[in-house]
């Protein structure tokens, strides 16, 4: 009886899902509209995006800075490095990554050579430039 009911249940159930309409009617106030218009707006002009880089470096000195950064790039050609000044300091960082996650193989790789290297966030990260 009690599979009967089930299998009578499960076809009705079946044929009212399928002959349902598949419209969606979308009712948003203007106040709203106007916010999701001009956060589309906004983030069409946002050319950076949130991301981690490795930090291997962080120095007082611009020439220690620029032979750290000469020395990575003849070491690791493959991983895009560039510097920045953060007053006092330069600090030279490696890669673009989309979580920290992402950026731990390359930190592991490049703890051989730089055993201080560790995550760094980046607000600055161009979307051309994330690693995969």
């Amino acid at each position: 009886m009690k599979k009967s009911f089930l299998v009578l249940f499960a076809a009705i159930a079946f044929a009212f899902a399928s002959s349902a309409q598949g419209t969606v009617t979308e009712k948003m106030e203007p106040g709203v509209a106007n916010l999701m218009k001009r956060f589309v707006e906004i983030n069409k002009t946002t050319t950076a995006v949130k991301g981690w880089r490795v930090q291997i470096l962080a120095t007082t000195d611009r020439q220690r800075m620029e032979d750290a950064l000469r020395q990575f790039e003849e070491l690791y050609p493959s991983i895009p490095a560039d510097w920045v000044h953060a007053k006092p300091y330069y600090k030279v960082r490696a890669g673009a990554f989309t979580s920290k996650q992402d950026a731990m193989p390359t930190l592991y790789i490049l703890k051989r050579d730089y055993p201080a290297a560790y995550p760094v966030q980046d607000n600055e990260i161009k979307p051309e430039e994330l690693l995969k």
